[in-house]
């Protein structure tokens, strides 16, 4: 009884020094969470809309965390939040979008897909479009 004791009680305190550990590392901001602030740095947030126009300009595009990025210029960026499902874009997964106009819009959905076998790994609902610009 008395090593079981023992045994919760170093258990409890293993949990704590875990919890606690686990609270610093969330006031870190994650990579996905600096590279977008690194991308953004430097560029006004504009009103958000509900569609991009992709006709005349082939942005590209990535995943940051649970924030999609189409990059159109150096100077023009949109931001699309996510409903989450599309974070795990990596090394080996790409981003696909299905357009039926030449503009993509919220609610459209984007799925991850395997680059080597084609299998899809997850998706999302796009959400508005926040245009961050950068001073001429």
């Amino acid at each position: 009884m008395r090593k079981s004791l023992i045994f919760l009680i170093a258990a409890g305190a293993g949990a704590a020094t875990f919890a606690a550990g686990a609270g610093v590392s969330q006031d870190r901001p994650s990579r996905a969470e600096a590279d977008y602030r690194k991308l953004v740095a430097g560029k006004t947030p504009g009103k958000p809309v509900s569609c991009i126009d992709t006709r005349f300009t082939r942005p590209s595009l990535s995943a940051y965390g649970d924030k999609l990025i189409y990059r159109v210029s150096r100077k023009l960026v949109y931001v699309s939040e996510t409903n989450g499902g599309c974070q795990g874009v990596g090394l080996n997964d790409v981003l696909v979008t299905r357009q039926y106009q030449t503009r993509l819009c919220r609610g459209d959905i984007a799925q991850t897909v395997d680059r080597q076998t084609g299998i899809g790994t997850g998706g999302c609902a796009l959400g508005s479009f926040t245009p961050y610009t950068a001073a001429r």
